[in-house]
């Protein structure tokens, strides 16, 4: 179902914004595939209209589960798409990684209602991509191009105020998108994850040869002990990850899922979906013991990066969660001159294995004054911290002193 965000989209200056009209769909069935996908830059997989479509077809992230889908469609005058956002009306905090669980509590404290809320995201994903998708061809320069992002972000906030939401939240946006954002005066918020840069290396030993002495021999010593007992992996992608390849993963999957959130937030359906709709991104990792699976580790991957998302294992062998979520990875980086590896959220533990520190952006619009100011205010000092912590972290780099 598509509705119209009544006339023309903003900002209402003349310009490449004024002749569009920004569309909101509760489905993405409700756009071609192929003129969503037009919009996503350099193969972002969680953006592209397969995944997103994934989530909705397998029940993941539908409105029996919190995630209404209101999904911004920018067209011009011909009715071709320029420009999309993935967007939902929530009444949860959940699938999310930006916490405002908080301000929720906060909020309602004071006698306000947090819920609903809209947020621009990809669910259950914390990584950092693309969120205002803009068709390579709709821009004729960097001011025509920031202009349609403007009109999409305008979009967005109508939107929200419309529908009655207390605010709006875009989570894990790229840094030039949260500059827009905070331009356009919405509050930012920075985060930290521990991502993983190539450096040119050949080889995995190449990469050891970066490191502290130290770090060097305790990852050899992880390495191998992880696979002492007579493990094996295998590296799966496209046509050969099968359907008991997914039986094995969502085993695992739901072993861990269950144990961080009581209830994990995929279903069975959605992995059958991934490998259908874009298994060619996708590297899957299995551990076997004897030929039997008993880890698994799920990778997507774009023109140059690779994300890990989720892992689980149904028996435990010290250091294999490193092997496949951490080491694998950064091999099969190498290998394919992949220049980056985003391990997922969280992780100190990430550091000591060649994973420094990175920001990462929320922006934030919030419709009550004076919560805004609050919120505000806070964010001010929480990000203080963030850098203080960065800092201080990156201080502690297993990377040899003249190694970068």
């Amino acid at each position: 179902m598509a509705r119209a965000v009544s006339g023309p989209a903003p900002p209402a200056e003349a310009g490449p914004a004024a002749a569009l009209e920004a569309h909101i769909l509760t489905s993405l069935s409700d756009v071609a595939a192929e003129a969503w996908d037009a919009c996503v830059p350099g193969g972002h997989p969680f953006v592209r209209h397969a995944f997103l479509s994934a989530l909705e077809q397998s029940g993941s992230a539908t409105p029996e589960t919190g995630w209404l889908g209101q999904h911004v469609v920018l067209k011009d005058g011909g009715g071709a798409v320029l420009g999309a956002v993935p967007m939902y009306l929530k009444n949860h905090s959940q699938g999310e990684y930006v916490f405002d669980h908080g301000w929720a509590d906060a909020f309602e404290r004071a006698g306000g209602r947090y819920y609903p809320k809209m947020q621009v995201s990809v669910p259950f994903t914390p990584a950092t991509g693309p969120r205002l998708l803009l068709r390579a061809d709709a821009g004729t320069g960097e001011e025509e191009a920031a202009a349609l992002q403007g009109a999409l972000l305008s979009a967005c906030i109508q939107c929200s105020d419309r529908t009655g939401a207390s605010s709006l939240h875009i989570t894990f946006p790229d840094e030039e998108e949260a500059e827009l954002m905070q331009e356009a005066g919405l509050l930012l918020r920075t985060g930290m994850q521990f991502h993983w840069d190539n450096d040119g290396y050949d080889s995995f030993d190449d990469f050891l040869a970066s490191l502290a002495s130290r770090k060097r021999k305790q990852i050899r010593r992880e390495r191998r002990e992880a696979l002492a007992e007579g493990l094996t992996i295998q590296v799966l992608s496209g046509d050969d990850i099968l359907e008991h390849h997914w039986d094995a993963f969502f085993r695992f999957y739901q072993e861990t899922g269950s144990r961080k959130w009581g209830m994990p937030y995929l279903t069975r359906e959605f992995f059958s979906l991934l490998g259908q709709g874009m298994g060619e991104r996708v590297v899957l990792l299995i551990a076997e013991n004897a030929g039997r699976p008993i880890a698994g580790a799920l990778n997507l991957m774009s023109g140059d990066t690779l994300y890990g998302r989720n892992w689980g294992a149904v028996e435990y062998h010290k250091f294999l969660h490193f092997e496949l979520c951490y080491y694998q990875a950064i091999d099969y980086a190498i290998r394919h001159r992949l220049k980056r590896v985003e391990a997922g959220a969280q992780g100190e533990h990430k550091l000591l294995r060649g994973y420094l520190p990175c920001p990462t952006y929320s922006a934030h619009w919030i419709a009550n004054p004076s919560f805004r100011d609050a919120i505000e205010n806070y964010l001010e000092h929480e990000a203080r911290q963030v850098d203080w912590e960065i800092e201080a972290l990156g201080a502690h780099s297993p990377f040899r002193k003249e190694a970068p």
